[in-house]
Protein backbone atom coordinates (compact mmCIF):
# COMPACT_ATOMS: atom_id res chain seq x y z
CA UNK A 1 0.00 0.00 0.00
CA UNK A 2 1.21 3.30 -1.07
CA UNK A 3 -0.24 6.60 -0.60
CA UNK A 4 -3.15 5.53 0.96
CA UNK A 5 -3.99 3.18 -1.88
CA UNK A 6 -5.25 -0.19 -1.86
CA UNK A 7 -4.35 -3.26 -3.86
CA UNK A 8 -6.83 -5.45 -4.99
CA UNK A 9 -6.15 -8.18 -2.60
CA UNK A 10 -6.18 -5.46 0.19
CA UNK A 11 -9.56 -3.70 -0.72
CA UNK A 12 -11.62 -4.33 2.58
CA UNK A 13 -14.83 -5.75 1.18
CA UNK A 14 -18.44 -3.85 1.11
CA UNK A 15 -21.00 -4.37 4.04
CA UNK A 16 -23.73 -4.59 2.88
CA UNK A 17 -26.89 -3.45 5.49
CA UNK A 18 -30.46 -5.66 5.02
CA UNK A 19 -32.28 -3.73 3.16
CA UNK A 20 -36.22 -2.49 4.63
CA UNK A 21 -37.63 -4.78 2.55
CA UNK A 22 -36.27 -7.88 4.53
CA UNK A 23 -36.81 -6.58 7.80
CA UNK A 24 -40.40 -6.89 6.72
CA UNK A 25 -40.38 -9.93 5.33
CA UNK A 26 -38.67 -12.04 8.10
CA UNK A 27 -41.17 -10.08 10.36
CA UNK A 28 -44.39 -11.20 8.26
CA UNK A 29 -42.75 -14.70 8.52
CA UNK A 30 -42.47 -14.43 11.95
CA UNK A 31 -46.10 -13.17 12.86
CA UNK A 32 -47.24 -16.45 10.60
CA UNK A 33 -45.54 -18.67 12.20
CA UNK A 34 -46.84 -17.45 15.38
CA UNK A 35 -50.37 -17.51 14.25
CA UNK A 36 -50.14 -20.92 13.24
CA UNK A 37 -48.84 -21.94 16.71
CA UNK A 38 -51.15 -20.77 18.90
CA UNK A 39 -54.12 -20.64 16.44
CA UNK A 40 -53.86 -23.39 13.26
CA UNK A 41 -52.40 -25.94 14.95
CA UNK A 42 -54.20 -26.18 18.35
CA UNK A 43 -57.22 -26.16 16.37
CA UNK A 44 -56.79 -28.49 13.39
CA UNK A 45 -53.50 -30.48 13.86
CA UNK A 46 -53.04 -31.09 17.68
CA UNK A 47 -54.11 -30.19 20.87
CA UNK A 48 -53.62 -30.34 24.43
CA UNK A 49 -56.36 -31.10 27.07
CA UNK A 50 -56.78 -31.83 30.31
CA UNK A 51 -59.02 -34.76 31.89
CA UNK A 52 -61.50 -33.71 34.44
CA UNK A 53 -63.27 -36.23 36.27
CA UNK A 54 -62.69 -40.36 36.97
CA UNK A 55 -64.98 -41.76 34.09
CA UNK A 56 -61.92 -43.43 32.57
CA UNK A 57 -59.67 -44.91 35.21
CA UNK A 58 -57.97 -47.03 35.74
CA UNK A 59 -56.48 -45.76 32.09
CA UNK A 60 -56.60 -42.20 32.73
CA UNK A 61 -56.87 -39.43 36.18
CA UNK A 62 -58.06 -36.72 36.65
CA UNK A 63 -55.82 -33.46 36.17
CA UNK A 64 -53.74 -35.82 33.73
CA UNK A 65 -52.95 -34.02 30.47
CA UNK A 66 -52.97 -35.46 27.40
CA UNK A 67 -52.32 -34.56 23.38
CA UNK A 68 -55.03 -34.88 21.01
CA UNK A 69 -54.30 -35.43 17.31
CA UNK A 70 -57.23 -33.77 14.95
CA UNK A 71 -56.28 -34.44 12.12
CA UNK A 72 -56.06 -38.68 11.47
CA UNK A 73 -59.76 -38.61 11.40
CA UNK A 74 -59.62 -36.99 8.34
CA UNK A 75 -57.72 -39.64 6.76
CA UNK A 76 -58.81 -43.00 8.61
CA UNK A 77 -61.86 -43.99 10.09
CA UNK A 78 -61.93 -43.99 14.12
CA UNK A 79 -61.08 -47.52 15.37
CA UNK A 80 -62.97 -49.99 18.89
CA UNK A 81 -60.87 -49.27 21.12
CA UNK A 82 -59.75 -45.87 20.64
CA UNK A 83 -59.58 -43.29 23.29
CA UNK A 84 -61.46 -39.77 22.08
CA UNK A 85 -62.35 -36.69 23.08
CA UNK A 86 -65.81 -35.17 21.66
CA UNK A 87 -68.38 -32.62 22.14
CA UNK A 88 -71.70 -33.72 23.93
CA UNK A 89 -73.69 -31.58 22.95
CA UNK A 90 -72.39 -30.18 19.70
CA UNK A 91 -69.19 -28.57 18.58
CA UNK A 92 -71.30 -24.99 19.77
CA UNK A 93 -70.95 -25.71 23.14
CA UNK A 94 -67.30 -25.80 24.84
CA UNK A 95 -67.48 -28.85 27.07
CA UNK A 96 -66.05 -31.86 25.99
CA UNK A 97 -65.87 -35.84 27.41
CA UNK A 98 -63.31 -38.39 26.79
CA UNK A 99 -64.19 -41.92 26.02
CA UNK A 100 -63.39 -45.23 24.66
CA UNK A 101 -65.18 -46.53 21.39
CA UNK A 102 -66.98 -49.72 21.54
CA UNK A 103 -69.39 -49.39 18.33
CA UNK A 104 -68.75 -48.71 15.21
CA UNK A 105 -71.00 -46.98 12.66
CA UNK A 106 -74.06 -49.14 11.60
CA UNK A 107 -72.96 -52.15 13.83
CA UNK A 108 -75.42 -53.34 16.44
CA UNK A 109 -74.81 -53.44 20.04
CA UNK A 110 -76.07 -55.26 22.74
CA UNK A 111 -75.10 -55.11 26.68
CA UNK A 112 -75.99 -58.49 29.07
CA UNK A 113 -74.30 -58.18 32.08
CA UNK A 114 -71.10 -57.04 31.79
CA UNK A 115 -70.70 -58.75 28.58
CA UNK A 116 -70.26 -56.97 25.04
CA UNK A 117 -71.80 -58.58 22.00
CA UNK A 118 -71.03 -56.71 18.55
CA UNK A 119 -73.71 -57.81 16.05
CA UNK A 120 -74.10 -61.31 17.93
CA UNK A 121 -70.41 -61.91 19.05
CA UNK A 122 -69.21 -61.28 22.32
CA UNK A 123 -65.53 -58.93 22.10
CA UNK A 124 -62.94 -58.42 24.59
CA UNK A 125 -63.00 -55.55 27.13
CA UNK A 126 -60.09 -55.58 28.85
CA UNK A 127 -60.04 -52.22 29.91
CA UNK A 128 -63.52 -51.70 32.49
CA UNK A 129 -62.08 -51.00 35.68
CA UNK A 130 -65.48 -52.66 37.59
CA UNK A 131 -68.75 -53.99 36.53
CA UNK A 132 -71.72 -52.54 35.11
CA UNK A 133 -75.43 -52.20 36.32
CA UNK A 134 -77.03 -51.03 33.62
CA UNK A 135 -76.19 -51.04 29.52
CA UNK A 136 -78.81 -48.31 29.39
CA UNK A 137 -79.89 -48.15 25.63
CA UNK A 138 -77.82 -51.31 25.02
CA UNK A 139 -80.17 -53.40 27.37
CA UNK A 140 -81.59 -54.18 24.02
CA UNK A 141 -79.92 -54.46 20.61
CA UNK A 142 -78.86 -51.13 19.23
CA UNK A 143 -78.55 -50.54 15.96
CA UNK A 144 -75.78 -47.16 15.06
CA UNK A 145 -76.29 -45.19 12.81
CA UNK A 146 -74.17 -44.73 9.91
CA UNK A 147 -72.37 -41.85 11.51
CA UNK A 148 -72.47 -42.69 14.85
CA UNK A 149 -69.78 -44.76 17.43
CA UNK A 150 -70.50 -46.23 21.30
CA UNK A 151 -68.53 -45.03 23.57
CA UNK A 152 -68.01 -46.21 26.87
CA UNK A 153 -65.96 -44.45 30.23
CA UNK A 154 -63.84 -47.28 31.53
CA UNK A 155 -64.79 -46.69 34.91
CA UNK A 156 -68.35 -47.80 34.23
CA UNK A 157 -70.30 -47.56 37.74
CA UNK A 158 -69.32 -43.70 37.11
CA UNK A 159 -69.44 -42.95 33.75
CA UNK A 160 -72.14 -40.86 31.57
CA UNK A 161 -71.60 -42.80 28.24
CA UNK A 162 -73.44 -43.88 25.29
CA UNK A 163 -75.45 -45.89 26.86
CA UNK A 164 -77.36 -42.91 28.28
CA UNK A 165 -79.22 -40.04 26.48
CA UNK A 166 -81.37 -37.08 28.18
CA UNK A 167 -84.42 -39.04 26.98
CA UNK A 168 -83.58 -42.28 29.03
CA UNK A 169 -81.57 -41.53 32.23
CA UNK A 170 -83.27 -37.86 33.14
CA UNK A 171 -79.90 -36.12 32.33
CA UNK A 172 -79.02 -33.17 30.46
CA UNK A 173 -75.35 -34.60 30.01
CA UNK A 174 -75.87 -37.77 28.94
CA UNK A 175 -74.31 -38.23 25.72
CA UNK A 176 -75.78 -41.13 23.75
CA UNK A 177 -74.20 -42.50 20.57
CA UNK A 178 -71.62 -39.76 19.14
CA UNK A 179 -71.90 -38.80 15.94
CA UNK A 180 -68.41 -38.30 13.88
CA UNK A 181 -69.09 -34.58 12.91
CA UNK A 182 -68.97 -34.12 17.08
CA UNK A 183 -65.42 -36.07 17.96
CA UNK A 184 -62.76 -33.64 18.25
CA UNK A 185 -59.54 -35.95 17.75
CA UNK A 186 -57.77 -39.26 19.40
CA UNK A 187 -55.89 -39.21 22.30
CA UNK A 188 -52.21 -39.85 21.76
CA UNK A 189 -50.35 -39.28 24.62
CA UNK A 190 -50.35 -38.22 27.88
CA UNK A 191 -47.91 -35.46 28.96
CA UNK A 192 -48.24 -35.14 32.73
CA UNK A 193 -47.45 -35.97 34.87
CA UNK A 194 -43.84 -37.16 33.77
CA UNK A 195 -43.88 -40.36 35.64
CA UNK A 196 -46.90 -41.68 33.27
CA UNK A 197 -45.77 -39.73 29.99
CA UNK A 198 -46.59 -42.19 27.27
CA UNK A 199 -49.43 -43.52 25.11
CA UNK A 200 -52.09 -44.00 27.49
Amino acid sequence: MENGEFNEEERPSEVRKPSRLKYVIEGLIYIALIVVCVYVVPKYVIQRTVVSGESMEDTLHDAESLLIDKISYRFTDPKRYDIIVFYPKGRDVDEYYVKRIYGLPGETIQIKGNDIFINGEKIDDPYAKDSMSTGGIANEPYTLGKDEYFVLGDHRSVSQDSRFTPETSNDKNAPGPVKFENISGKVILRIWPLSKFGVP
